[in-house]
């Protein structure tokens, strides 16, 4: 467990609340009077905040695009180290029936959440949709007309699994992480093989003019040690990359 004094501020992204959460409880347990603040949102958010000077010490982010733009931005000092992967999953809510397989997105009437663009797992999932369009059971107007039943695009991954769980939608695409830390018997998942689906590298990296550095460098150590926050993240439907 990592000695870590006074308040470390954490930039994430919101796929790693489960995680994240678990390791906040266990290094204040282990640190009588530190503080973790974990500010989760949508990685192009975060980058946002970043660079119109909002304080952390690090940004952990659901894809590298967004982490090259924190660097571009000076937002960031230091090599980004990747410390997990994630995939796409389908979610449906429990008691719903109209989507089974992943072809029954396209059904007319369906309704479809999923995230904007500029967010990982939106884009994610708009290349796992066009990925699927390319092969014959699904039709070359797969992704049309996936992207057709669309009612919402939100801000990140937990606002699509909300509206799943609320049973405001038929249907959203997620990381299979989030899924994990969804309301027990609230949802359902389809699984989406990996020739359709893409892996999102999770990179983090200390923010320029941290309060508090030497923490966030140990955080980042803790974060890529086996049996520490890799077998949390592990347990919370990540990928971890040390075993």
């Amino acid at each position: 467990m990592p000695r870590i004094q006074g308040t470390l501020t954490i930039f994430a992204a919101a796929s790693l609340t489960a995680a994240f959460n678990q390791m906040k409880a266990a290094i204040e347990g282990a640190n009588p009077g530190s503080k973790v603040d974990i500010n989760y949102a949508g990685s192009p958010t975060l980058r946002t905040q970043l660079a119109q000077g909002a304080k952390a010490d690090l940004f952990a982010s659901a894809d590298t695009p967004n982490m090259d733009g924190a660097t571009s931005d000076g937002s960031i000092v230091g090599q980004p180290s990747i410390f997990a992967h994630n995939k796409l999953a389908v979610v449906v809510p429990a008691s719903n029936a109209k989507v089974v397989t992943l072809q029954d997105l396209a059904k007319p009437g369906v309704k479809f959440v999923i995230e904007q663009p500029a967010v990982p797992a939106g884009n994610y999932s708009r290349q796992s949709l066009t990925k699927m369009s390319a092969d014959p059971a699904f039709g070359a107007d797969f992704s049309t007309k996936v992207l057709a039943n669309v009612v919402s695009q939100e801000t990140d991954v937990k606002a699509v699994l909300s509206r799943i769980q609320l049973g405001e939608a038929d249907a959203g695409m997620l990381y299979v992480s989030d899924i994990a830390g969804a309301t027990p018997g609230a949802v359902k998942s389809i699984a989406i093989p990996d020739q359709f689906n893409l892996i999102a590298d999770y990179p983090i990296a200390v923010v320029k003019g941290a309060p508090n550095a030497t923490g966030a460098q140990a955080f980042i150590t803790y974060l890529l040690a086996p049996s520490g926050g890799q077998a949390i993240l592990q347990k919370s439907g990540l990928v971890p990359v040390t075993s």
